[in-house]
């Protein structure tokens, strides 16, 4: 069976599972569930209970009422009943929803209960088929959820095929793991909800197991390093000539670095560290500082970013100071057109551009350095251990064993006990000041209901000459996609109601890349007072005007996603606001109580897990949700330790080595380079 021959996938379709990176059906019985809606149980209209999500089998009363609003989209509002009582519901921004009551009587409705006027209402309830627990999978635009479920359930049916057990036997029965195919069956179709934790402590076992291996793989490449001369008194030039005083934080990192590139000795290590702090706290400023040092010593460095708007706003940054000393400093991503790729690609290689700074073109196979001695990945959730062994091996000295020196930069906080696990193969660094005279961004969640106060707030924040940035999770509106806010049509309707007279500019990830500049560029410049986006914007972007952060639908977002996006203002004098757009809960309050991206970090990890932190993540094979147990991921690593090192598991050991590599493997191969 492939994937072409499930039921409903048609060109189109196959096309949108292929852009996610789903191109077999491994990829996607891997591709699991991240959360799930539980139907499975029936409460009459009489014991509707406000705060809480309850499933109701109700009857129609009535038509279906749809109304427009000035500043909203659209709400529907229908009555209903059954033998116990009355209940309402509405739908906000879900038009098609009015064609929909109508076309039955008798309807399963799961939704969040809330009182309103005095009165219970359901907010934006689900219309579900049969009372069951409902798989609610990661969004793919193009693929509705219903089909994407469709075609998990018929791959089912080849499960012991495409994906025979992984895990040598002896673990399983020593960890009291679910073997591979049991797990998979009860993520994609759980009965009961009891029966989804251990099968999904059963897969990220396993992720947390094949990266610890993995992270084993890449000690390797420490044996040897480049030595580069350093001065006493070269860190110091370099801080004396930026404009702004440097903390005592980024102080001592940069010197932690200096020290690690300069070792000394018949075989010195490869510097292998991470550099991570809260959003604002100056990570770019340190990392200048190690390239400059690094090509003072005669070496080239290269920076990869994950986007490429990222990737220009450093080169935008960086090069002046460079050139500034003499130094030659270059930009090389996907897309560049031929004449300009070629000429970067020949500063590369003759070694004219000491400083190169790009995306994961970086690591494509016509890339040559002539003397690479600095590696530095930003955003390392974003990126896995082949993406890093994979730009380590554009340099160094072969012949002997010497590598690259490695810095990662995360700008999502962790603990470092915690990053001492997550990533064994790395020293730490932590950047725990922030710059004086900065005002913490103040954090509020807004109901669908005081909507139209928000806009009247930020209309006054324009007029007295602030920005503001509106993230929506999908680019196009989808009748399938549970109401979620589509960027193209918010930015219409915002343009057209709620902020008639002001600028409202919008981008994208898919925008063209021309397009997508220039939005960016015009709401730095000031042109634009709004800009409505997707999650394009959730690193690189620094507009210290910009005073106003809102997040549509922040319920859809994990807490160090949406801290990274509140990130983006608050970088100026004035007060700034974030408003996450969702009904209360107690994950969300978490953001509103504290602006400590460590805090953040810590209660993310327990309710989501590691998996956006382990970068590990590649297309097609999703870290499990429920992974947040923080014991499972301690087992894994003293599991690997132990093994690794007890030769009555040397067998166990082996089968572990041959899977990790084949999944680095399988990770890179999917990995774009273009």
């Amino acid at each position: 069976m492939e994937l072409a021959s499930l039921t409903g996938i048609g060109k189109n379709r196959l096309e949108a599972l292929h852009a996610a990176g789903i191109v077999s059906l491994r990829d996607l019985l891997y591709t699991v569930p991240q959360k799930y809606r539980d139907c499975s149980a029936i409460t009459p209209a009489a014991r509707a209970e406000a705060g809480q999500r309850q499933c109701f089998s109700l009857v129609r009363e009535g038509e279906a009422k749809l109304a427009r609003f000035k500043g909203k989209m659209t709400l529907v509002t229908c009555a209903f009943s059954d033998e116990s009582g009355k209940l309402s519901a509405c739908w906000f921004n879900q038009p098609w929803m009015k064609d929909h009551l109508n076309r039955g009587t008798r309807f399963l409705l799961c939704g969040p209960v809330e009182s309103r006027g005095g009165r219970l209402q359901l907010m934006n309830p689900s219309l579900e088929k049969e009372n069951r627990i409902v798989p609610l999978y990661r969004p793919i635009e193009g693929l509705p959820q219903r089909v994407h479920e469709q075609i998990a359930r018929e791959a089912l049916e080849s499960l012991d095929e495409v994906c025979p057990e992984t895990l040598p036997l002896s673990l399983v029965k020593r960890y009291e793991l679910l073997p591979l195919g049991e797990a998979l069956r009860r993520l994609h179709a759980p009965q009961t909800m009891d029966e989804i934790p251990p099968a999904q402590r059963r897969l990220a076992f396993e992720q947390m197991l094949m990266y610890q291996a993995g992270i084993r793989m890449m000690r390797r490449l420490r044996r040897g390093g480049l030595p580069m001369e350093i001065p006493a008194g070269r860190q110091e030039a370099f801080w004396a000539s930026l404009p702004f005083l440097p903390t005592g934080a980024q102080r001592r990192t940069l010197a932690e670095i200096a020290r690690d590139m300069g070792m000394k000795g018949p075989a010195p290590y490869a510097m292998a560290r991470m550099v991570q702090g809260d959003v604002g706290s100056g990570k770019t400023a340190v990392a200048m500082g190690a390239m400059l040092l690094a090509a003072q010593s005669g070496y080239q460095s290269a920076l990869m970013a994950p986007t490429e708007i990222l990737a220009r706003q450093h080169v935008e940054t960086m090069r002046p100071f460079f050139e500034k000393n003499s130094f030659g400093c270059g930009l090389l991503v996907s897309g560049m057109p031929t004449k300009e790729r070629r000429e970067a690609l020949e500063a590369i290689r003759e070694g004219r551009w000491q400083a190169v700074i790009g995306t994961h073109a970086l690591i494509g196979g016509s890339v040559r350095f002539q003397h690479l001695g600095l590696c530095i990945t930003d955003e390392q959730h974003r990126f896995g251990v082949a993406q890093r062994t994979a730009l380590l091996e554009k340099g160094g000295d072969t012949s002997a064993g010497r590598a690259p020196h490695l810095l990662v930069m995360s700008a999502t906080p962790i603990p470092r006990s915690l990053a001492l696990s997550l990533f064994g193969d790395l020293d730490v660094s932590v950047i725990d000041e922030l710059p004086p005279g900065r005002q913490p961004v103040k954090t509020r969640l807004v109901p669908e209901s005081k909507r139209s106060g928000l806009y009247a707030f930020i209309r006054e924040e324009l007029k007295a000459g602030r920005q503001a940035y509106i993230v929506c999770p999908l680019v196009e509106e989808s009748e399938n996609a549970d109401g979620l806010m589509a960027v193209k049509s918010h930015a219409r309707e915002l343009s057209r109601k709620a902020f008639v007279g002001f600028t409202v500019g919008l981008t994208y990830g898919t925008q063209p890349a021309a397009e997508k500049q220039a939005a960016l560029a015009d709401f730095a410049a000031g042109k634009l007072q709004i800009l409505v986006s997707t999650t394009v914007i959730e690193v690189g972007v620094n507009v210290p005007n910009a005073s106003v952060m809102v997040i549509e639908d922040a319920d859809r977002y994990g807490l160090a996603q949406l801290h990274q996006l509140r990130g983006r203002v608050g970088r100026g004098t004035a007060q700034s606001w974030c408003f996450l757009m969702a009904e209360p809960n107690e994950r969300l309050q978490a953001l509103v109580r504290t602006n400590d991206g460590f805090q953040i970090a810590q209660t993310d990890l327990e309710l989501r897990g590691p998996g956006e932190l382990l970068g590990t993540r590649q297309h097609g094979e999703t870290l499990t949700p429920g992974a947040g147990d923080m014991t499972l991921l301690y087992r894994a690593s003293q599991c690997v330790e132990e093994i690794s090192s007890d030769p009555a598991y040397a067998e166990e050991w082996k089968a572990v080595q041959t899977l990790a590599e084949a999944y680095v493997s399988h990770s890179a191969g999917k990995v774009s380079v273009s």
